[in-house]
C-alpha cells in the first residue's frame, strides 16, 4: 500500500523550509520514539544536507526504553548527528540537552553569536510541545491530531538561542508500506485517510509478534491470541465493541485498538528497531 496524504499548506512548507535551512546553524528533527525511521523524513534528510542536526526522540515515555537506547546510539554514530530521547515529563533536562548539544554542533558560532536552530519533522511528533518545553511556557498551539502547526513560529530562548517552528511536513508519496502503516497507526497521518481495520490488523501483527505479554495483560486474556483478528476479536468483546446478537463490530474494536496503542495505556511499545551495524 503506497499513501498519499498531502494537504496544499505542505506545498509551501516544503518551499519555505527550503529558504530557511541556509541561515540555520543546527537542525532538531523531532522523531517519534516508536518509529524513529518511519517519522523521519526524508525530504528533511534531503534538504539540510551535511548541516548538523539533532535527532530528538520524542514520547520516549510510550516506547520501549531499551529499544529508543538503541537507537539513540545508532544516531550518534552518524556524522555531524547527536541525539537524545526527550519526554514531556523530562523537561529540565530536555531544555538542558537542547542547550548543549545545540552549542556543540554551532561551535562556529562561537561564544557572542546567536545560535539559529531549525525545528522540523512529521506531523504529530510533539514538534510544537518541544516548543514550548524550550521555552517554559506555552507559545506554540498542540494538538493530538496531525497538522496543527501551519506557519513558521520563531522564537527567542532565554539562552539568547532563535528557534524556529516549521510546519509538520510529509513527502507526498510513502511507498514503503510498513512506514505509511507504522505512521498511520501512531497518528502521523489523519484518520481520515486510513482504514481503522487495515491499521490495527497490522498493530496486531506487530504486538502480537514482540509484545505478547503486553496484549495479555492489558485485555486480560488467559492466553495469548492465535491472530491479529482474534486479538480485535477479544478487544470488541472487552470493550463494548458488540453488535445487537453479541457480534463483534471488528471496525469499532480496530478503532479503540489503535487509540489505546497511541495513548500508550497498552504498555511503553516500538515498532521498530534500528539497523544493525554492518
Amino acid at each position: 500500500m503506497s499513501l498519499q496524504w498531502y494537504p496544499g499548506h505542505m506545498t509551501k512548507a516544503r518551499r519555505e523550509l527550503a529558504n530557511l535551512m541556509p541561515s540555520q546553524d543546527v537542525i532538531i528533527e523531532v522523531l517519534d520514539a516508536r518509529l524513529p525511521r518511519s517519522s523521519s523524513n526524508p525530504v528533511v534528510t534531503e534538504l539540510r544536507q551535511d548541516r548538523p542536526c539533532i535527532k530528538v526522540l520524542t514520547k520516549s515515555d510510550l516506547a520501549d526504553p531499551a529499544v529508543t537506547s538503541a537507537w539513540v546510539e545508532y544516531f550518534a554514530t552518524q556524522p555531524n548527528t547527536s541525539a537524545f530521547a526527550s519526554s514531556t515529563k523530562a523537561q529540565q533536562e530536555t531544555r538542558k540537552r537542547i542547550a548543549q548539544l545545540t552549542r556543540g554542533l554551532a561551535a562556529h558560532r562561537g561564544p557572542d553569536k546567536t545560535v539559529r536552530a531549525l525545528i522540523c519533522g512529521v506531523p504529530n511528533v510533539g514538534k510544537s510541545s518541544l516548543i514550548n518545553i524550550l521555552m517554559n511556557r506555552a507559545v506554540a498551539k498542540v494538538g493530538d491530531k496531525p497538522a496543527v502547526t501551519k506557519e513558521q513560529q520563531a522564537v527567542v530562548l532565554k539562552n539568547g538561542m532563535t528557534i524556529t517552528d516549521s510546519p509538520g511536513l510529509m513527502w507526498p508519496k510513502i511507498e514503503d508500506e510498513r512506514r505509511a502503516f507504522c505512521l498511520a497507526f501512531a497518528g502521523s497521518i489523519p484518520d481520515t485517510a486510513i482504514d481503522y481495520l487495515t491499521i490495527a490488523m497490522f498493530g496486531a501483527e506487530l504486538l502480537l509478534a514482540h509484545y505478547p505479554e503486553l496484549v495479555v495483560a492489558r485485555y486480560k486474556l488467559a492466553v495469548t491470541p492465535p491472530s491479529p483478528e482474534a486479538l480485535l476479536t477479544e478487544v470488541g468483546r472487552r470493550r463494548g465493541g458488540l453488535r445487537p446478537g453479541g457480534i463483534v463490530d471488528l471496525h469499532k474494536a480496530s478503532e479503540m485498538f489503535v487509540h489505546e496503542f497511541r495513548g500508550g495505556v497498552i504498555g511503553r511499545i516500538s515498532l521498530e528497531v534500528p539497523p544493525r551495524p554492518r
